[in-house]
């Protein structure tokens, strides 16, 4: 028997979900395995969770991406969330975090449980007040983790734990002072309950009751960076590094335990830094796999943060980075629309495979090839059912149709596919 997904694995253990993200990555099983035992690479995949379709994040893998929704005390349309999920899905996400805060929250994670085959994520501390309905100084130690367990039950994959931010990391951020000072949701409110409580972040005192949680039901430690820079201008500070260290200490302990772990990361970080904060993470964090968050790499985009974010994720993951969170449009300014989270997962996407791409993963570079293929072609429809998003470039062909089928209204004849091939054949061009 085995308790968890890295306990298999150092057993010698071949599981189902081993199998499944093998013949999705065209890796070979036992390699897979030894990544796994090793913590390279991760297979979140809670017990309960039976709708789930299992992939791997880590070293070697395809680069995944994850959609954040759920319900907000200002927009709490159950339905319209249930509606994002199963686009998410349709747009082929790898992972959902359920981020709600108010109302059915448990009625809402069990729905998105049952339909989900994408792996899901929360944050039990954004539960915890709706759940309990009190003031967040009023929430006992015991409380929090009671969530933990509910989560857990429920059947989610992984969970944001914010374990890094304690009072000795609290005490290095109020020495060292930030520009935006902490602007993770849940890091703030972890930084408040220990300011207002005088007592020890319960995640980080009680880490061994979590692990015990999470070991249970194989649930993936995703350990929360509360201290993640805001803005490029608090970028690989004091705060950031100093919680990178703690988290790397955590990531030894959970190990110890078999379970499995990837690290959240910034954030808001100028490009010239990013490809070195890859580096520093996987050091200090022993090769656990990286999740970010972006980053976005400048400060004065909103309404196109998606962009920003994108352009750093493919940095990010070309250098390490295994696991992007989409930003949408809608990032600082609002809770997105379905229409935003489309932009943002397209984007997302994008990065990914373009990391993928510099990363050498394989059959990456074989989907370009057959669009590049179906373009020489000029082959419409081939080129539409190889798009990342076949809707767009219809609509756009659709809105502004040529005189002749193998050209498009911003050559027409003079084409430059369409002529070198006639040339190429021998035949003549007749541009006028």
């Amino acid at each position: 028997m085995y308790t968890t997904q890295m306990d298999a694995a150092k057993k010698g253990i071949v599981t189902n979900e081993m199998e499944i993200v093998a013949r999705k990555e065209g890796k070979d099983i036992k390699e897979l395995q030894e990544l796994i035992a090793q913590g390279k690479v991760i297979i979140p995949a809670n017990k309960n969770h039976h709708a789930i379709d299992p992939e791997g994040i880590g070293e070697g893998l395809r680069t995944k991406i994850n959609v954040n929704l759920g319900i907000s005390k200002d927009c709490c349309s159950f339905d319209l969330e249930i509606e994002k999920v199963k686009k998410a899905i349709e747009l082929k996400a790898e992972a959902i975090m359920d981020l709600s805060s108010y109302g059915k929250t448990q009625e809402f994670r069990r729905k998105l449980v049952s339909i989900s085959s994408a792996m899901i994520g929360t944050v039990p501390i954004y539960d915890a007040v709706g759940f309990y309905d009190k003031e967040l100084s009023d929430i006992t130690a015991r409380e929090f983790l009671e969530v933990v367990e509910k989560h857990a039950a429920d059947g989610v994959d992984f969970m944001t734990i914010h374990a890094g931010i304690n009072r000795e990391t609290a005490r290095r951020f109020k020495k060292n002072g930030r520009l935006t000072n902490i602007v993770s949701r849940g890091g703030s409110l972890l930084f408040a309950w220990m300011e207002l409580t005088g007592n020890e972040n319960p995640f980080y005192e009680y880490y061994d009751t979590v692990l015990e949680i999470f070991a249970k039901y194989d649930v993936t430690m995703s350990l929360g960076d509360a201290c993640r820079p805001g803005s490029i201008n608090d970028s690989t500070d004091a705060s950031q590094i100093d919680e990178l260290i703690a988290l790397g200490e955590l990531t030894k302990r959970a190990w110890e335990r078999n379970v499995q772990v990837m690290i959240e990361g910034p954030g808001h970080m100028a490009i010239n830094e990013i490809a070195a904060n890859m580096i520093l993470e996987k050091r200090l964090c022993h090769g656990a796999p990286f999740y970010v968050l972006g980053p976005l790499v400048t400060d004065i985009a909103p309404g196109y943060d998606h962009i920003t974010s994108a352009i750093g994720g493919a940095i990010a993951a070309a250098n390490g980075a295994d696991f992007l969170c989409y930003v949408t449009p809608a990032e600082h300014l609002r809770l997105p629309d379905i229409d935003d989270m489309k932009e943002g997962i397209i984007a997302s996407r994008i990065a990914a495979h373009a990391a993928d791409i510099a990363k050498g993963i394989r059959g990456a570079r074989d989907w370009d090839y057959k669009m590049s293929e179906a373009r020489k072609n000029l082959d419409w429809n081939k080129m539409f059912e190889l798009s990342i998003d076949s809707e767009k470039p219809k609509k756009y062909r659709e809105s502004s149709m040529p005189e002749h089928e193998d050209t498009c209204t911003m050559c027409g004849k003079m084409c430059a596919v369409r002529n070198m091939n006639k040339v190429l054949k021998g035949e003549k061009l007749n541009i006028l």
